[in-house]
């Protein structure tokens, strides 16, 4: 039999953070990248109430420790340009790395042969794999000499990888001048050789964002939790943009709970070897043009539609079913985007694809629409595809009218 889910509930009446909510994702999900919101602006907006340059959160209930979301100093409203990462300020060393955490820690790792028990460096003990990717792994060790368990970035040793983990430590450097735990960006403790593989040493933190929603049965999470999390990851963009670097990699798999028992939780940024997820790519990005600081707010839109749902925003399995998915959802692309594209010509025809678009926003128009208070039921035989498509919609067309 079908399973009705309730997801969110858009109640009559004055302004509510439901509605606050609403309003923040459509700008932080604007398709002109010139029109998106910036960090600054959104620990701004009213969905935090900021009443200074700090911003805390006092939704949470009596008894549980504030999160305060510290803006740098030095931030300007204006939009940051991307690192130049040239290497000619290049590490000395020979071998390199990039990163995605897995949902379920195992071990398997043949083709760097590290297994449980295994010394990395002379003193750094594997006692079990929290991530594994194209880079290699990353694997829980304890340091023999102080008994301190911390991560370790072990890469491959393939030249592509070795590029990317050049690229990662220089920008790890420069992220140096941060304090990591107010600028909520992983603590990073340098790098080693073991043989010819190069290992990067972290902080050890608790789990990745997908697997804190797992284990809330993908129900999504209450303004009162999410509210924070967003803060801080907003701003994590704010600190990173102060010392003028893009993270351009922002998923729910690049940010990890500190500690998943604390209330509210903290939550901090890794990975920041600058790869492009697709599900998570900002449309400018996908037609070919330059990351900057709006294409993370992108990313962020997404990761604040999946706390909030439980559901991962996109399924989409390349780019053109990626591009599909946005024009549906919130129709075309502005002009002077596809124009400047690199990659346009690859996707886009103008010929009746008005038309077209028209057509699809209509079905999914009618299948989201519900008799009752705007309330959303997920019906179990709905397929995955259409479902999150139309999560996203959600956001967009069944907020209730401003009260004036």
């Amino acid at each position: 039999s079908a399973i009705h889910r309730p997801i969110m509930m858009f109640t009559q009446g004055p302004e509510n953070g439901q509605r606050l909510f609403v309003s923040l994702i459509k700008q932080m999900l604007a398709l002109d990248a010139n029109q998106r919101i910036t960090p600054l602006e959104v620990l701004q907006h009213p969905f935090f109430n900021p009443k200074s340059s700090l911003c805390i959160d006092t939704s949470s209930t009596r008894g549980q420790n504030p999160v305060v979301f510290q803006q740098p100093s030095n931030l300007k409203s204006k939009r940051s340009q991307k690192i130049n990462c040239s290497f000619q300020n290049s590490v000395e060393f020979s071998q390199q790395v990039h990163i995605n955490m897995s949902a379920s820690p195992s071990f398997s790792s043949d083709e760097l042969e590290i297994v449980e028990g295994s010394i990395l460096g002379n003193h750094y003990k594997v006692e079990a794999l929290l991530g594994e990717g194209a880079f290699g792994i990353v694997a829980k060790c304890r340091d023999t000499k102080t008994n301190q368990a911390i991560a370790i970035k072990v890469n491959k040793s393939r030249p592509d990888v070795q590029q990317e983990a050049k690229l990662e430590i220089f920008i790890l450097e420069q992220l140096r001048k941060l304090d990591p735990d107010a600028a909520n960006i992983v603590k990073w403790n340098g790098f080693f050789q073991d043989g010819e593989r190069v290992c990067l040493k972290f902080e050890l933190l608790d789990q990745c964002l997908w697997d804190y929603i797992r284990d809330r049965n993908n129900q999504g999470l209450p303004i009162s939790e999410f509210r924070p999390i967003l803060g801080q990851l907003t701003s994590a963009l704010s600190h990173l943009g102060s010392v003028g670097i893009v993270h351009a990699d922002l998923k729910p798999g690049n940010i990890m709970v500190v500690n998943r028992h604390e209330s509210p939780v903290k939550v901090k940024l890794i990975d920041f070897g600058l790869a492009c997820p697709l599900g998570y790519s900002a449309p400018e990005v996908v037609l070919g043009l330059p990351y900057n600081e709006a294409s993370d707010m992108w990313s962020l839109g997404l990761v604040a539609v999946e706390l909030a749902t439980g559901c991962h925003s996109t399924l989409a399995e390349n780019e053109y079913d990626y591009l599909k998915f946005i024009i549906e959802t919130q129709g075309q692309l502005p002009d002077h985007v596809l124009d400047s594209g690199i990659y346009t010509d690859d996707y886009f025809i103008e010929d009746n694809y008005k038309q077209q678009l028209t057509s699809q926003k209509s079905d999914l128009r009618d299948f989201l629409h519900s008799p009752e208070n705007h309330m959303l039921f997920i019906l179990g035989n709905v397929s995955n595809t259409y479902l999150n498509c139309a999560l996203i919609f959600l956001f967009f067309y069944l907020s209730p009218p401003n009260q004036s």
